[in-house]
């Protein structure tokens, strides 16, 4: 800790921010076709006029309203309390957050009411990262083993994995972490493009956007299906013929299949290599994507899932079931930083690489910095592991991510680059921003 000073939370400042993307058609898939990407906004100010922390969630606009709401529902646990409660010990802080009875059942830990517990985790690991001087990965990656542990509340998890094989599964990289963060500032983390896959776009813009991905370096580009067969196989044989045979296609249906029928579809599919089917059915149909796993797996095809994953007991039991092969934690979806070590830990645990969603606002930029985690504290390696990026609204960014030959460049400022730069949030704020209020 850099300075013994107490840091008191005085205020909690909530934004609805929108931006129109539906107009063009960017985030479309089978399941959404007309997302206006959005963010529930939260600013924790403190008693240090030059020191707050920015947290938000990711939303596709309708429904935005309700997670800030539920944001404000969460005020009288934080307003007050200390950074350095926080800091002692994270894991009890994230219980307390969690554990209020009355807002505890309309979850619980799931739905908005956990979207809305994301963003305010993410603004706490933002302040604390924005204190100490460094980017959240460095700050993580410079914990110890124990430290790391005292982040995670295992309620729900020690039938799969308990605190003390936990400690020892870290302690066994601790030697070569140093190693590791040289690689990253060196080279990066490997990410994939989804940005040439929108189901709107036209064949020439699908074109046009494959060749600027092999152009930027990247290696694996993923497309989004299951509106219509024909023209899946259509839109999948342009990526083949513009990329080839020696990188990697992936794709995501969002969730629009029967568990059947997601198998049936993906057997059409096959002559193209798919590396993986992403959330081909329900999200918190377990059992079906076990079933899909299995069937595929014949064909090379894994499943990918975890996008729509709503915490860690999901993800667990996924994990118990074999029901996917790469683990796609949403730093938004899941309860802030501290969730997502927990099922980075558990993925670890099982094998499973982890190969988080990213897109919509602001999510690059958190994502890229818990796959560095991953990479440097958790699991050792990025072999079999991307990290999605798509190419929207970065600008709005104090720190937008950085992509440099196809991979993510280690942020070095410090926090947890969640915060949006205060005239995006003005322009954009529903419904009364002038971004809406001109073009409504």
């Amino acid at each position: 800790m850099s300075s013994s000073k107490v840091t008191t939370i005085t205020e909690v400042t909530i934004d609805d921010v929108r931006f129109p993307t539906s107009k063009q058609l960017d985030g479309s898939d089978a399941m959404s076709p007309d997302p206006d990407y959005s963010s529930a906004y939260l600013i924790l100010h403190t008693d240090n006029p030059s020191l707050e922390g920015h947290g938000h969630s990711f939303t596709i606009g309708r429904g935005t309203e309700i997670i800030c709401t539920a944001i404000k529902a969460h005020t009288h646990l934080i307003v007050g309390r200390t950074l350095e409660e926080f800091i002692s010990n994270p894991g009890a802080f994230w219980r307390h957050l969690t554990s209020d009875s009355q807002l505890r059942w309309i979850g619980p830990e799931k739905g908005a009411i956990h979207l809305a517990l994301g963003a305010i985790v993410n603004a706490f690991w933002d302040l604390y990262a924005k204190r100490e001087g460094k980017p959240l990965w460095r700050l993580i990656s410079d914990f110890t083993p124990e430290e790391f542990i005292k982040c995670i509340d295992f309620r729900y998890m020690t039938d799969a994995l308990r605190p003390e094989e936990a400690l020892e599964m870290l302690k066994k990289l601790e030697s070569t972490k140093a190693e590791r963060i040289k690689q990253l500032e060196e080279r990066g983390y490997p990410a994939y493009t989804t940005s040439a896959g929108w189901l709107g776009y036209s064949d020439d813009k699908i074109r046009r956007l494959c060749r600027e991905a092999l152009t930027e370096g990247f290696t694996h580009l993923k497309i989004k299906v299951g509106r219509d067969l024909d023209d899946d196989i259509r839109r999948i044989k342009i990526i083949r013929e513009e990329i080839g045979y020696d990188r990697r296609v992936m794709v995501d249906a969002n969730q629009v299949w029967d568990v059947d029928q997601a198998i049936e579809w993906m057997k059409h599919l096959v002559e193209f290599q798919p590396y993986w089917i992403e959330e081909p059915t329900s999200p918190d149909d377990i059992l079906g994507h076990a079933k899909i796993s299995q069937a595929l797996r014949q064909y090379n095809i894994g499943v990918a899932t975890g996008e729509h994953g709503m915490n860690r007991t999901l993800f667990k039991q996924m994990l118990q079931a074999n029901a996917l092969q790469f683990c796609q934690i949403d730093s938004c979806r899941l309860g802030g930083v501290n969730e997502v070590l927990a099922v980075l830990l558990l993925a670890a645990k099982f094998n499973v690489p982890v190969c988080p969603h990213a897109g919509g606002v602001g999510l690059c930029e958190l994502v890229q910095h818990l796959s560095m985690i991953d990479f440097i504290v958790v699991s050792g390696t990025w072999e079999n592991r991307i990290t999605e990026f798509v190419d929207h609204l970065h600008e709005h960014f104090e720190d937008p991510c950085r992509i440099h030959n196809g991979r993510y460049v280690a942020p070095n400022k410090a926090g947890y680059s969640t915060q949006m730069k205060d005239e995006s949030r003005k322009q954009y704020s529903f419904p009364n921003g002038p971004m809406w209020t001109t073009n409504s």
